[in-house]
């Protein structure tokens, strides 16, 4: 057994990374210190200054251990990483871990390429980005592919050369001036290069005026194709510059501005995302495990987890406010760019006017985000607490489980089961019961014979829905005795329209109000089931009319009859076909439809 107080006294006085566990092992909080020693000593100390979340989080400690670094940075480092692997109950999490897309001009490549990528490496190729919004990447590509004509493919240009390859598509249709060909010379080829990159640097004005020289010496020379083409790139450019918005026109920096809403329970964090001084897109972050936690350390744990995971870090991040171990982020965001990163508080003028409208931003989706949850909430949540009341349960309704029974006259009765958990679709617990032990249609015995498989293993629900009534409630019930097993169970009978009614169990029926969300929540867990029951007893019933059909034919064996089934979907539809459609099939010959068509009629 672990002993805490024992281990507490072995703590080394350095710098490092702590996880506090459960009585299950489970990594409930990872932290970091400067000290471990001190660190995780104050935890065992006296609670009464500990925050509510600290107190809870204590009580669930049965053990902890420690990794040691050489340095504050190391253990901050590890600390994010641990947990992204974890995921602790007790930690601020980002649910959010995207990445986004860039784009790249190789210029690693004797004739560099323009692409979209998500990953940035120290190659030697230029990239722009991140982009939030792809759409925008795409839209970027296509006016560059639309104006400059470069490659877009990545075959070796001297080996073409060498090969005397011929050219592609592209070529012909004046998408690329071919580089392949050997017919361009490398100057030529980076002009274009060259201008692309100034467009993508922000310098739209400095690559227009450019072009609109150029288009007036083709023009003063009669060269009148020449000047048009030029007056197309100068539109595709202008276009695109009133799609951007300017933010700071006095900064060509990249820059993240980042400001962040709050309550109780949820925290949203905004980040404008600025390149060279123009905003290239915007996105929302939610954080949670947030409850008792103050500002400054959501903030510092969002920006933490969020650029350990980015491949990119700008030069500059403007923030709302001060945060917890502010020096060592920038540290660590130094270390991880290779260069110098500058954190910003900005007090007043520009910054500060877009640092309050970022937080607008933050606050409006952060009240959008608590409506659509609350929405949310009663449909699922709020439905199982009202269930519980209902139905008089003390606990709470964490596994809902809900069974069916499906046979045509008896034959080939199966069982289904779908689980609810927290009030949503558990599909990967649904679980399927083929009847073992009953002949004919019995449909209790069935139910009988499924839930005494079911109770033979672990993880019992909290509540057991069947799709029936009063019979199959009392059927259930003698198994759930036999096995004793006292878990809550009601029926969901239905009315004459065959619509769900309400509950019912073997001495009280309740009927709900078809306007409730508890009638919609009960009603889609009886339509689930159902669902599900029927599909399970289609796909057997199927399955045994093709072997029983197809199996016995002359000629086709499994590959034949695999794409028999591919193409006409099942055995209906194989008996409508002529022996035209049917020699349509890889491998089915005038002989083998004949055969097919011969052995089903005979079936029929």
């Amino acid at each position: 057994m672990f002993d805490i107080k024992a281990h507490l006294k072995t703590l080394p006085d350095s710098p490092g990374v702590y996880l506090m566990k459960d009585k299950y092992t489970n990594v409930i909080y990872v932290g970091k210190a400067i000290s471990l020693k001190n660190r995780v000593r104050q935890y065992f100390q006296s609670s009464k200054n500990h925050a509510d979340k600290v107190k809870s989080m204590v009580k669930n400690i049965s053990s902890f251990e420690y990794i040691m670094t050489d340095s504050e940075l190391e253990a901050l480092i590890l600390e994010n990483n641990l947990i992204k692997k974890y995921k602790p109950k007790y930690n601020i999490l980002l649910r959010d871990d995207k990445t986004y897309p860039y784009i790249k001009v190789t210029l690693n490549e004797e004739y560099p390429r323009v692409i979209k990528t998500r990953r940035v490496l120290k190659d030697g190729a230029k990239y722009f980005g991140p982009y939030s919004n792809v759409s925008a990447v795409n839209d970027t590509l296509e006016v560059i592919r639309n104006t400059y004509a470069i490659r877009t493919c990545n075959i070796d240009i001297k080996k073409a050369i060498r090969s005397n390859m011929r050219p592609c598509l592209n070529y012909h249709i004046k998408q690329c001036i071919g580089p392949c060909t050997g017919r361009v010379k490398r100057a030529e080829y980076m002009e274009l290069i060259d201008e692309i990159i100034l467009f993508l640097s922000g310098k739209e004005e400095i690559l227009v005026e450019t072009l609109t020289k150029k288009m007036e010496e083709y023009s003063k020379n009669m060269m009148f194709e020449e000047a048009a083409e030029y007056r197309d790139k100068i539109n595709s450019v202008t276009e695109l510059m009133q799609k951007q918005k300017i933010t700071n026109t006095q900064s060509d920096l990249d820059q993240d501005v980042i400001a962040m809403a709050n309550n109780e329970d949820e925290a949203c964090v905004q980040i404008f995302f600025i390149r060279n001084g123009k905003l290239s897109g915007r996105e929302n972050y939610m954080l949670e495990g947030v409850k008792g936690s103050n500002r400054s350390a959501i903030l510092s744990s969002f920006i933490k987890q969020f650029y350990m995971t980015q491949e990119y870090i700008p030069k500059e991040l403007i923030v709302e406010e001060n945060f917890e171990e502010q020096e060592i982020v920038e540290e660590m965001l130094s270390y991880k760019k290779g260069k110098k990163v500058l954190i910003k508080i900005p007090q007043r003028g520009e910054k500060r006017a877009l640092i309050m409208m970022v937080r607008k931003n933050a606050e409006e989706y952060l009240e959008k985000f608590d409506d659509v949850k609350r929405k949310k909430y009663e449909k699922s949540l709020g439905s199982l607490e009202e269930l519980r009341k209902l139905l008089s349960i003390e606990k709470p309704l964490v596994r809902i489980e809900s069974y069916d029974i499906s046979n045509i006259q008896g034959v080939d009765s199966v069982g289904t089961m779908v689980v609810y958990t927290n009030g949503v679709k558990d599909k990967k617990e649904y679980r399927r019961f083929k009847i073992k032990t009953v002949d004919g249609p019995n449909d209790y015995a069935s139910m009988q014979e499924i839930i005494d498989r079911r109770l033979k293993h672990d993880k019992l629900p909290d509540l057991i829905l069947l799709d029936g009534g009063r019979g199959q409630v009392s059927a259930v019930r003698e198994i759930l005795n036999n096995n004793g097993e006292d878990i809550p169970l009601w029926g969901m009978c239905k009315d004459s329209k065959h619509n769900t009614k309400g509950l019912i169990n073997e001495v009280d029926s309740i009927e709900l109000d078809k306007t409730s969300n508890l009638y919609r929540f009960v009603a889609s867990i009886q339509e689930e089931v159902h669902r599900y029951s029927i599909s399970f007893h289609r796909s057997l019933r199927d399955k045994k009319m093709t072997k029983s059909m197809l199996d016995d034919v002359p000629g086709v064996g499994p590959k034949k009859k695999k794409a028999l089934i591919q193409k006409f979907k099942d055995v209906d539809n194989i008996k409508k076909a002529t022996k035209e459609e049917l020699m349509e099939v890889d491998g089915i010959t005038l002989k083998i439809a004949e055969s097919i068509e011969k052995h089903l009629k005979k079936e029929r």
